[in-house]
């Protein structure tokens, strides 16, 4: 139960940067270094105890690449979504009067930058978080936070920039994208993480 509870609060805070720095007057330009921060802080914090995935796309992706436990995986994604709706109900809260109109998407370049955001997140995390040549390194946090800013300065104008099934969640619950939209983060967002898995194991071949 402590690791479900490790993933409820590190998406909680991801989600809630995402709100409190992108609707309204917020962090502006550098939202999306505040966000990225966030991720690295948290992954910091509760990577010791639960792996610091706060993605269900991320538990895919370790899951398909042996260092997660079937049973485990459905109790992340729930309370990460779980996470992900507190925080945006806190969001609402804070923000206030404050309303959110969200863009309208192109489905095919949106799905295509949230699959690529979600592979580079993967694909970064399988190789510094659970790769042998990289164990006992005490950078992981930052390279996968910077992957999120990275990506997000990159590709959030395309797609809002989720990469992560609960943050879609999150932000069409904060009025940030539409409900109509949700299947491009689900499909693009978990695609991204299965291929990062499969290339992980292709190019790690000595690694069980």
């Amino acid at each position: 139960m402590k690791k479900y509870l490790v993933e409820f609060i590190g998406t909680f805070f991801l989600v809630l940067t995402i709100g409190m720095t992108v609707i309204g007057t917020g962090a502006g330009a550098l939202a999306p270094l505040a966000i990225g921060s966030a991720l690295m802080i948290m992954v910091y914090a509760g990577g010791h105890i639960s792996g610091g995935h706060f993605n269900p796309a991320v538990t895919l992706a370790v899951w398909l690449r042996g260092r997660c436990p079937m049973k485990d995986v459905l109790p992340y994604w729930i309370f990460q979504v779980f996470g992900a709706l507190a925080a945006a109900g806190i969001v609402l809260f804070l923000k206030g009067d404050t309303v959110a109109t969200p863009g309208d998407l192109k489905v095919g370049p949106a799905l295509l930058a949230e699959f690529l955001g979600t592979f580079a997140l993967a694909y970064v995390i399988l190789n510094v978080a659970t790769a042998k040549g990289t164990a006992g390194n005490s950078n992981y946090g930052l390279a996968i936070g910077f992957t999120v800013m990275t990506m997000a300065f990159a590709l959030g104008g395309i797609s809002g920039g989720a990469f992560n099934p609960a943050v879609a969640v999150g932000i069409i619950a904060m009025h940030l994208a539409k409900s109509a939209n949700l299947w491009i983060y689900l499909v693009g967002n978990l695609a991204g993480g299965a291929l990062a898995a499969l290339v992980f194991k292709f190019v790690n071949t000595e690694d069980p």
